[in-house]
């Protein structure tokens, strides 16, 4: 459990480092797309950048999201639940969901190397798309491991209560 859990601290740590990296060149891009629209001449391929910036940031803070439980949860039902019952709603929510961003990943990756056979670019900066598409995937894989790190948690009486 301990491994588990460090394992998922590093990764998602790095990954928002990467993420907060992106997120800052995203600021950057659009700062300097908009100096030079205003002499008429705008940086080539900024929508392009900006969709596989957006994809990157967002994947890769899934995971840190989740660890400080910063992510909406609607729970009016299951707080008037008992405690016992709490738990095992909450186990279940968070089964269907590591199960989801398993899938998820998967799926993605799987696109991924289709993208990655096919040689598909984008159509203004002839960039690839599977490094981007990888690293969604990477992204919903911390998001996964997260999600077991809680539910071990939550069984051993570790976790914190989401309800």
């Amino acid at each position: 459990m301990r491994f588990l859990k460090q394992l998922s601290r590093l990764l998602n740590r790095l990954l928002m480092v990467i993420g907060g990296s992106v997120l800052v060149l995203m600021v950057l891009l659009t700062c300097s797309n908009i100096f030079f629209r205003l002499v008429w001449v705008p940086v080539r391929g900024t929508f392009e950048m900006m969709g596989f910036f957006g994809a990157v940031v967002t994947a890769f803070a899934l995971g840190r999201t989740q660890q400080r439980r910063g992510h909406i949860a609607v729970d009016i039902l299951v707080s008037a639940a008992p405690a016992g019952l709490r738990k095992v709603l909450c186990a279940l929510g968070d089964v269907i969901a590591c199960l989801f961003f398993i899938l998820l990943a998967w799926q993605v990756g799987q696109k991924a190397v289709v993208l990655m056979q096919s040689g598909e670019v984008t159509e203004t900066l002839r960039i690839v798309y599977y490094p981007f598409t990888f690293a969604v995937s990477l992204g919903c894989l911390a998001m996964a491991l997260t999600m077991v790190v809680d539910l071990i948690g939550l069984w051993n009486g570790l976790g914190k209560d989401k309800a």
